[in-house]
């Protein structure tokens, strides 16, 4: 079984700015986890802290904000994990839910979620 990642992109507080990042896609996480430094730069505010606890069991205090999220056309205001020197850079599968996307296992890449209402 391969990594899938996805370029996205950001886009922050400041009407001007974005980026474009990669991102491991990661379905075990729930927030999407993005460099302090790229937050920085795009005017995103770490307005509160939460609590984090690592697949190894340690517990983590990391800022989290709001950042605008795009791929394949889609965009979602979604949190964002302020990511420390060591954190890994991942795009959670809330942003995932949000934006409508899916992970194709054998193609490893991100695919739009056909929805169906059951009645």
């Amino acid at each position: 079984m391969g990594h899938t990642t996805a370029k996205v992109t950001l886009h922050g507080t400041l009407e001007d700015r974005s980026e474009q990042v990669e991102l491991l896609v990661d379905t075990g996480s729930t927030y999407t986890w993005v460099s302090s430094s790229v937050l920085k730069r795009l005017g995103v505010e770490g307005k509160v802290k939460r609590k984090f606890i690592t697949i190894d069991g340690r517990l983590l205090d990391r800022k989290v904000g709001e950042v605008v999220i795009e791929h394949m056309q889609e965009k979602a205001t979604r949190l964002v994990v302020f990511a420390d020197k060591g954190d890994a850079e991942v795009l959670g599968v809330d942003a995932l839910e949000g934006l409508g996307l899916e992970v194709d296992p054998v193609a490893r890449k991100l695919r739009k979620v056909e929805a169906f209402l059951a009645l």
